[in-house]
């Protein structure tokens, strides 16, 4: 009987490279459609040494015998090896749902339509009516999966319990992150609480604009996607000059994307590319995918600036740096910093008037929006922090059998109506919620920096490139909580949050 040979951690660590980069072009080829069928199970047959328990067991040796940066360096690679592991137990089952889910079809005005495309739909449609009545299709067509989504989600929890040693999730995820989530929400409560004022004149402008004076007093969430898609102003920010702008703006920065060979630019529009822009790090820093595609309406030029704020960051690792700490992090918070930073400049009024000739009211009024977007999504994520966080708290009692507050904590926090049926739909594995919201606190501070640093116009000055370049030749190393330190704020201050979505 054959066994699987143990690795070291450098032959590990090597063998995992090779792993990600494959998979990662794999998903690229499919995503921009070169490739219609996925082959990622053969990749992940041809690696399935990587991801055993023997294997978990030799890392955590090596890492209880080392020390410093070599130990967080192990400690990355077990949860690595912890997260494989996990994953190729319930893959079969994962796949087979996702599957049914893109099987699933809903039936509207008479068209038959793909249960996932009906989300895109709800973005460029102009009738509130139609929204609510797709909206409706959609939500029903979603929930008839959450029988489904409970049983694995308890069998993961389960799962992750067991391999990590840690049945508690909230207790298990602050671990990894390195924070207290309690302490986390309460700052993220009192922010949110700070900007409600501006928030509800905010929010009470831009819903009767964008969605009209006879729209619901609390609007479903089936125009959400619409309102960020900042529909009316299509015209303004057309898809055409999406790219062109894009690229001035990161020009100005001091960063010709068009001139790093690192950065692989795909921005062509495919009828069978994805729409939704991504960046793929297959290698950093040597290869790193951006992808786009144009839709029309700023969120095309958001969804750029974001993107490349996670290339930008990826292609400029230091190439000294071991794998680990050039691809691997402990969270998500980290990087989204520089793709926040990078989104920011679209909520500068002078980004506004220079690319699209517009006077200074229509200028404000432009950014106006796009700060009210950004306090949207803020007070949407904070609500979701907390609900996760009771859903996880109370989940050895309840096993994901109740939506909780869910509903009550998004609808007050949002003006929007959110449909308790979405308790499980709506839920980002590893309290995802809690990086999206450390990155808003982090890059507000950033932003704060840059301009004390750099002046009003950090948004289109070399200088603030040049400083960015030194945050990202620390890799994926420090964690966004370090980053704080680095420049000169405290992890919890969400005073430049408070002022960021009070612009109004």
């Amino acid at each position: 009987m054959s066994t699987t040979a143990i690795l070291d951690a450098a032959e590990y660590e090597s063998r995992l490279q090779r792993y990600y980069f494959e998979r990662a072009e794999e998903g690229r080829a499919v995503r921009v459609g070169e490739k219609e069928v996925s082959e990622q199970a053969a990749i992940v047959a041809r690696y399935r040494d990587l991801f055993t328990r023997p294997q978990i067991d030799a890392l955590h040796r090596e890492e209880q015998g080392a020390s410093g940066d070599e130990r967080e360096r192990l400690y990355r690679l077990r949860k690595t090896c912890e997260a494989g592991v996990i994953a190729a137990e319930l893959a079969e089952r994962e796949d087979a749902l996702e599957n049914a889910i893109l099987a699933a079809r809903v039936t509207f005005r008479g068209e038959e339509l793909p249960l996932r495309s009906a989300t895109a739909r709800l973005a460029v449609l102009d009738s509130y009516a139609d929204r609510d009545a797709l909206g409706e299709l959609e939500r029903a067509g979603s929930a008839a999966f959450n029988a489904e989504r409970r049983t694995l989600l308890e069998s993961r929890e389960q799962l992750e319990g067991e391999v990590t040693g840690d049945p508690d999730p909230v207790r298990r995820n602050e671990e990894e992150k390195g924070i207290s989530l309690a302490e986390l929400e309460r700052v993220l409560v009192a922010a949110a609480d700070a900007t409600t004022a501006p928030w509800e004149r905010m929010r009470d402008h831009w819903f009767d604009a964008l969605l009209g004076p006879q729209r619901d007093e609390v609007p479903s969430n089936a125009h959400v996607h619409y309102l960020r898609r900042l529909s009316p102003l299509e015209s303004t920010y057309t898809k055409e000059r999406a790219v062109e702008i894009c690229l001035a703006t990161t020009l100005s920065l001091g960063f010709d994307m068009l001139a790093i060979p690192n950065i692989r630019l795909d921005l062509e529009d495919r009828p069978q590319k994805s729409p939704r822009a991504c960046v793929i790090p297959s290698n950093p820093p040597e290869v790193v995918h951006l992808i786009t595609r144009a839709q029309g309406g700023l969120s095309d030029y958001q969804a750029f600036m974001h993107e490349a704020g996670h290339a930008l960051h990826y292609a400029g690792v230091d190439p000294r740096l071991p794998y680990t700490f050039r691809s691997i992090s402990r969270d998500h918070a980290l990087t989204e910093i520089y793709s926040y930073i990078f989104e920011a400049v679209t909520r500068e009024p002078g980004w506004h008037a220079l690319h699209f000739g517009l006077s200074d009211g229509q200028a404000e009024e432009s950014a106006q929006a796009t700060v009210f977007l950004e306090a949207l999504l803020y007070r949407r994520y904070t609500a979701k922090l907390r609900y996760e966080l009771g859903f996880w708290s109370a989940f050895d009692e309840e096993r994901g059998r109740s939506e909780r507050d869910y509903s009550t904590l998004l609808t007050e926090a949002t003006g929007i109506r959110y449909d308790p049926r979405n308790y499980l739909s709506d839920m980002d594995s590893g309290f995802y919620s809690a990086d999206y919201l450390r990155a808003w606190i982090r890059s507000a501070q950033l932003r704060m920096v840059l301009l004390r640093e750099v002046g009003d116009d950090w948004w289109r000055n070399e200088r603030t490139g040049e400083i960015l370049r030194e945050l990202f030749l620390e890799g994926t190393r420090p964690t966004s909580e370090e980053i704080a330190a680095r420049i000169g704020y405290d992890p919890l201050d969400t005073g430049p949050l408070v002022e960021d979505l009070s612009r109004v």
